[in-house]
């Protein structure tokens, strides 16, 4: 551990404190826990015993506050409390339930810590402690950052285990059988003549009793669901094309809306005239809105295309015009008054760099869109004394407080119905389109307004992944990396989030170098220092954010080193990783690859390593040269989660991780031009083909300490294991995304 980064965490530690006004304070309120949000309107014999489980004579419904944005996490909630409360998921009602700060997410800070993912050292658990004590006092319920599970493993097995006993110590009342000699089986209590009692004919006797808290977990050993290849509850539904999702919702009277709104975002609108529009079939009304301008019309398709119609007048954009000045003012950002925190420094290494023949190598990444499937969208309905709003989103809290600023009401006015979403990758993390919905709903109070991007406007004004840039100079001796020096430049994500939440956030922003500054390397001289680019284009939340392009960085020159030494790049990770957990990642995937075979003719093989949300993933990636350009033949993945869930579904996150990210690396960005993003639509940002996609072979270890989530870590060693291949395929090294600028694909 360098003497800098030491520095560093001493002064986190007395912000941190400081911010809280004492941690003993802070330890103190994150103790009292939140009211239980499913005791307001309970009926007479129902019964809540937490958050989490409702019981009536009529049926269970479990909550399972995590959205559900295509990664199948209403299942994996739902099943945790199934397994303890003993009853299959398909026998109860699965609900995202209300925004609630009972529904807290205090896994947001383990990302919220400079401490190394396997750090368990007093000082790192007690920040981690006190970090997830504050996440908890604020309520900051959302999902992201592979958290769902991280949070949940053991809040909502504990939930179902109080649910169980409290219906058991029900059962015994009416029976006078003591509870030790009762069982559970699929949602019924078993008397030991072997007589059932349901425990929905439980619910007015459970009702009348205090929740059993002290209870134990099941021995893992004893699980039936977790751990084991499960169905999702949306696998039918998705299949069949009946699940609703937001943009599905329908009400009586509801009208349709869409909007354009400066695609220079953040500029005003200067002018529009919309006399064609208001002649247009099935045109309402046309309104403006913050920055741009909506039309209300009797469906979405003529909502569309009246917006469309309008002649607007937009103001300029505040950020560069063009892209070469948006590059430019990232290639200026190493300098020391942008630096915005030097996050590791180990060894010396300007004297390292001094003494030696240095290597030098620049990176970028590109500005990058979300672009799910389905383009954003709301219902708002005004009413006198509420606001309600349905939509699919990952901070309902947050929802509750952008409607309610833009409706003058208080946010416990607002209520939030939360929709299964088509896709997001960060998209639903942004509260523009919410917010407009609003806006065009309070000019027809009582009347429910559907708001619906065109896929056009959806690309225009989304925010997209930041652009980034890194440089580096290493030393290799005697077949080994010796130095290395990363410095990278970024805009600052949180920053951009939190400008439009209207909120600053203090201190440096990790997500600059997230996936670089932790790379699991013993590298006697190494620095990783993150610089602050000037906000340009507004970004946000990108899946994998941060170590999506410091990721692919500090992989990337790593393996350019490594190839310059002479080395085997697995031999040389596996010489210089400093953890056990990391270590057995690689060798497996060593093992799994058959790392050191014969390729034949015409074949490259490359690899990386990166650990992002705790988790560290190996991925191999063998290449061949077709008469047609390369193609991607193979992927080998590994991944320690600590605890794999379901191993169905961790492989298809893991697979569509790779996918998504090969796509990305090949074909995808956004560049701006008059201010403007010039890809409006898939054509302009394709994924990856059917054609194009490689055998993905998967393994989940359970080596780590802690449970993490695996939605985001397939992504960001893919395109360094893939520029990595090509260039053991071509002897070219790819430095920037999107490769196909580069070299031709399959």
């Amino acid at each position: 551990m360098g003497r800098l980064k030491t520095i560093g965490k001493r002064s986190f530690l007395i912000g941190s404190a400081t911010v809280l006004g004492g941690v003993a304070f802070g330890t103190f309120m994150a103790a009292r826990p939140h009211a239980n949000p499913l005791k307001v309107g309970l009926g007479e014999g129902e019964a809540a015993f937490n958050p989490f489980v409702k019981l009536t004579s009529d049926g269970i419904t479990l909550i399972v506050p995590h959205a559900d944005i295509g990664q199948g996490v209403q299942s994996s909630q739902a099943a945790l409390i199934a397994e303890e409360l003993d009853i299959d998921v398909e026998q109860a009602t699965l609900s995202f339930g209300e925004p609630n700060a009972a529904y807290y997410n205090t896994a947001f800070a383990e990302e919220g810590v400079p401490f190394m993912s396997f750090d368990d050292g007093s000082v790192a658990e007690t920040m981690r402690g006190v970090m997830g004590g504050v996440v908890k006092l604020l309520g900051i319920q959302g999902t992201g950052g592979s958290t769902s599970m991280p949070d949940q493993y053991e809040k909502l097995r504990m939930a179902g285990a109080v649910a169980r006993e409290t219906i058991k110590a029900a059962a015994s009342q009416r029976t006078g059988i003591p509870v030790a000699q009762l069982k559970t089986a699929k949602g019924e209590v078993v008397l030991p003549d072997g007589a059932t009692i349901a425990y929905t004919d439980l619910a007015a006797d459970a009702a009348e009793i205090s929740a059993v808290t002290k209870v134990a977990l099941r021995d893992p050993s004893t699980w039936v669901k977790v751990g084991k290849p499960m169905m999702r509850t949306d696998t039918f539904a998705k299949s069949t094309g009946t699940q609703i999702f937001g943009i599905d919702i329908t009400f009586e009277g509801m009208v349709h809306a869409s909007v354009r709104i400066n695609p220079r975002k953040g500029g005003p609108i200067q002018s529009y005239s919309a006399t064609e529009a208001e002649t247009m079939r099935g045109v309402r009304a046309i309104v403006p809105v913050t920055n741009g301008v909506a039309v209300i019309a009797d469906n979405t398709w003529r909502a569309i295309q009246a917006v469309n119609a309008i002649e607007v007048d937009w103001g300029e954009a505040p950020y560069p015009a063009e892209m070469d000045g948006h590059w430019k003012e990232v290639a200026a950002s190493f300098v020391a008054d942008r630096l915005d925190q030097e996050w590791r420094a180990d060894g010396d290494v300007d004297a390292a760099l001094a003494d030696a023949e240095t290597i030098t190598i620049e990176n970028r990444a590109p500005y990058v869109a979300h672009q799910p499937l389905e383009p954003l969208n709301a219902i708002v309905l005004v009413s006198d004394d509420s606001v309600e709003v349905w939509t699919g989103h990952q901070m309902p809290r947050f929802v509750q407080q952008q409607v309610a600023g833009v409706a003058g009401v208080d946010p416990e006015k607002v209520i939030f119905h939360n929709q299964f979403s088509g896709g997001s990758f960060g998209h639903r993390l942004e509260f523009e389109h919410i917010k407009q919905a609003t806006e065009v709903a309070m000019t027809i109070p009582g009347t429910p307004v559907k708001l619906t991007y065109s896929r056009e406007e959806d690309f225009l004004q989304d925010f997209p992944r930041q652009i980034a840039m890194s440089r580096a100079q290493g030393v290799v001796k005697n077949g080994q990396v010796t130095a290395l020096s990363l410095d990278i430049a970024s805009p600052s994500v949180i920053g951009s989030q939190g400008a439009r939440l209207g909120q600053s956030v203090p201190g440096p922003d990790m997500q600059i170098v997230a996936g670089a500054w932790n790379m699991p390397y013993d590298i006697p001289d190494l620095r990783v220092r993150g610089y602050r680019v000037p906000e340009l284009a507004p970004v946000s939340s990108w899946r994998s954010v941060g170590a999506s392009h410091a990721g692919f960085f500090a992989e990337n020159t790593l393996d350019e080193l490594i190839r310059a030494a002479g080395a085997d790049p697995m031999e040389e990770r596996l010489r210089l990783v400093n953890h056990a957990v990391h270590r057995a990642v690689l060798e497996a995937v060593a093992e799994m690859s058959d790392w050191g075979k014969d390729l034949g003719p015409n074949r490259g093989r490359g690899l990386a390593l990166v650990e992002s949300f705790g988790v560290p993933t190996a991925e191999v990636i063998d290449v061949s040269m077709t008469d047609y350009g390369i193609k991607i033949d193979n992927v080998y993945v590994v991944a320690d989660v600590g605890k794999v869930i379901d191993p169905i579904n961790f492989e298809n996150q893991v697979q569509g991780g790779v996918v998504w990210a090969l796509g990305h690396a090949i074909n995808s960005e956004i560049t701006y031009s008059d201010g403007m993003a010039e890809q409006t639509n898939y054509h302009a940002a394709e994924g990856m083909r059917i054609f194009q996609t490689p055998e993905i072979e998967v393994l989940g270890l359970e080596n780590a300490a802690k449970i993490r989530g695996i939605g985001e870590p397939p992504v960001p060693p893919a395109a360094a294991a893939l520029a990595s291949a090509i260039y053991d395929l071509t002897g070219v090294r790819l430095r920037e995304m999107p490769f196909n600028k580069f070299v031709d694909f399959v």
